[in-house]
C-alpha cells in the first residue's frame, strides 16, 4: 500500500510544479525565441510597479516587441524583439509612458 502512495509523490517531484517542470511561475519562453534581439534600456523616473508597468505598456505596443520587463529600482528595461528596435520608436514610448529613455545600459 505504501508503494502506491509514494509513487504518485515520486512522479510530481519529477515534473515541479504546476506551471513549469524547474518550479517556476514564470515563463521565459519570449526570450528563448530563436532569432529574438534583447535589448536593456536605462530608463530614468521609475519609482514603482505603475511605473513599470507604464512603461512595459506603451513599449509593448512597438512593432515586434514580444517581452518587456521593467524593474524600477535599477531603472532597467528588457526589450526583447523579432528584430531590432528604432531607439526613437522606444525613447517615444518611454516618453509617452512618462519618463526618459537615458538610451541602452
Amino acid at each position: 500500500m505504501s508503494a502506491q502512495t509514494e509513487l504518485p509523490q515520486i512522479a510530481a517531484e519529477s515534473t515541479g510544479s504546476c506551471c513549469s517542470p524547474s518550479g517556476s511561475c514564470h515563463s521565459d519562453s519570449a526570450e528563448a525565441t530563436e532569432g529574438a534581439v534583447t535589448t536593456v534600456y536605462q530608463v530614468t523616473g521609475m519609482t514603482c510597479g505603475h511605473c513599470e508597468g507604464a512603461v512595459s505598456s506603451e513599449i509593448s505596443e512597438l512593432a515586434g516587441v514580444t517581452s518587456v520587463k521593467a524593474v524600477a529600482s535599477t531603472g532597467q528595461v528588457t526589450v526583447v524583439s523579432a528584430a531590432p528596435l528604432d531607439e526613437e520608436a522606444v525613447r517615444a514610448a518611454v516618453d509617452e509612458a512618462g519618463y526618459e529613455l537615458v538610451g541602452k545600459a
